[in-house]
């Protein structure tokens, strides 16, 4: 049976994005980044100062993976880019559906390979128009195709298993996977199907000892499942369109996660202000962090 928990944890951030996603941690400067991804905006909060800055964005962005302390890996809907630390100059690294302008990119994440995994869609969300990309050393191989909303992307500590979903149809999907490349080794098979449930399955991370968390957009929660796919408990927050979660703080040991207020009218958003925020859970979990890309 799952374990349902009243939202106790509180807002990180009040600066409210349309479409808030791909949150990440540098533990070495105790940062959370996020992106506004409507608003071509890169949010930065110094959890050590509780400084905040918004970078402007020349286009749309939403996922970061760090490099090294002076360089980060940035997913556009114009290609990758490298961003400098220092100036938040960005310089072209690799092309992404270049053919494909009506598409940008969406989720995800680094494999402890050092390669990245990154979900494409369609900008007007079109049926089965994205897809699923491995990125390693600048070389960009497709994985999986025919993907309407790619979310979920994550991985097993050891770095044998991946997730992924398709959000429109809510099934979280598990692959087996290449420690040493991140490149699958097998087929996906369904793990989690929660097609007939309120919401969708959206960005998800993978806890120290393989428990999947995961943003159920449209639900107004936080979901954690076991690594064989039972939901064990859910985690209210007060914003009906939570999109990803992120493990924060020195020792990992605190869940943050992003929302948007994409979508609702103004009955929605007044009964809902913290749409857009960056909340945090308020609870202690045994997080990991995620692994740098290797460029």
């Amino acid at each position: 049976m799952t374990e349902i928990h009243e939202f106790a944890g509180r807002t990180l951030s009040d600066t409210s994005s349309a479409l808030g996603e791909g949150p990440t941690y540098d533990p070495d400067t105790n940062t959370v980044w996020w992106f506004n991804i409507l608003g071509k905006e890169l949010h930065e909060l110094n959890l050590s100062t509780d400084e905040k800055k918004v970078h402007a964005l020349p286009m749309m962005a939403s996922v970061l993976a760090r490099i090294d302390a002076r360089r980060q890996l940035l997913a556009t809907e114009q290609g990758l880019f490298v961003r400098d630390t220092a100036n938040g100059n960005l310089t072209f690294y690799a092309a992404l559906e270049n053919d494909k302008p009506e598409n940008r990119s969406n989720d995800g994440r680094t494999h402890i390979s050092g390669a990245l995994w990154i979900g494409t869609m369609s900008k007007r969300a079109e049926t089965r128009a994205g897809a699923i990309y491995h990125v390693a050393a600048g070389k960009v191989t497709k994985l999986f195709d025919g993907i309407s909303i790619p979310n979920s992307i994550c991985f097993s500590p050891d770095g044998s298993t991946g997730y992924f979903t398709d959000t429109r149809l809510s099934r979280l999907m598990r692959v087996m996977v290449d420690p040493q490349t991140g490149l699958p080794t097998g087929e996906p098979i369904v793990l989690v199907d929660t097609m007939d449930e309120t919401g969708g399955i959206d960005g998800s991370v993978v806890d120290a000892d393989g428990y999947i968390w995961n943003a159920r957009w449209g639900a107004g929660s936080v979901d954690r499942y076991s690594p064989d796919g039972l939901r064990l408990a859910r985690y209210k927050v007060p914003a009906a369109q939570p999109s990803c979660p992120a493990f924060v703080g020195p020792n990992g040991d605190r869940l943050a996660v992003t929302t948007a207020w994409e979508g609702l009218d103004d009955d929605a958003r007044s009964t809902q202000p913290q749409a857009g925020a960056l909340l945090e859970l308020g609870i202690t979990v045994k997080g990991i962090f995620d692994p740098p890309y290797v460029i």
